[in-house]
């Protein structure tokens, strides 16, 4: 199956305050990410970061990877640095990119960290997935009720978990 996250900001304790996560301190910010995240995806499973994992250097990135089920690939954000430090294992990720086009049950879905308002074809029902913001569900709701086809995948807005390729398209199409 194919999976989508960002801005799980692991070790980050600020990111608690500045977004209001339900959680006391990073230590405990951390185990419910993966435990979230390993409840969800085998390790068949892909699954595509679209940024911010952490931003606290290689050690702790390759820790918490070493810790996730499944294939994964990063989409970079503002705060995937550790993934250019020469300590840090590239082969932890299946790919590294800034920005992916990728159809999967005919939808071509557009993956970047940053929302865009235009993106590869928009007015042919591609969905454009992207993090940065740190939204909650409203947002996603709100661009649907636009028919904006546009989804946050941040944890954030999904329960603090990964989102499946099918949960997305039944919340557009369903």
């Amino acid at each position: 199956m194919l999976y989508f996250t960002s801005d799980l900001h692991f070790y980050h304790e600020n990111i608690i305050r500045h977004v209001h996560r339900p959680f006391q301190n990073a230590e405990e910010m951390n185990q419910t990410l993966i435990r979230k995240w390993n409840a969800k995806i085998t390790e068949e499973d892909e699954v595509y970061i679209l940024g911010d994992l952490t931003l606290k250097g290689a050690e702790l990135a390759a820790y918490c990877l070493y810790s996730l089920k499944g294939q994964k690939h990063l989409i970079r954000g503002n705060h995937d640095l550790f993934a250019d430090s020469p300590k840090f294992d590239q082969s932890l990720f299946v790919s590294i990119r800034d920005y992916m086009e990728l159809t999967y049950l005919n939808t071509r879905f557009i993956l970047f960290h940053y929302p865009i308002e235009e993106w590869n074809g928009i007015r042919k029902g591609a969905v454009a997935l992207h993090g940065h913001q740190h939204n909650y569900k409203n947002y996603n709701l709100a661009n649907r009720r636009d028919r904006i086809l546009r989804y946050d995948v941040g944890v954030d807005a999904n329960d603090m978990e990964p989102v499946s390729a099918e949960e997305i398209l039944n919340f557009f199409y369903q």
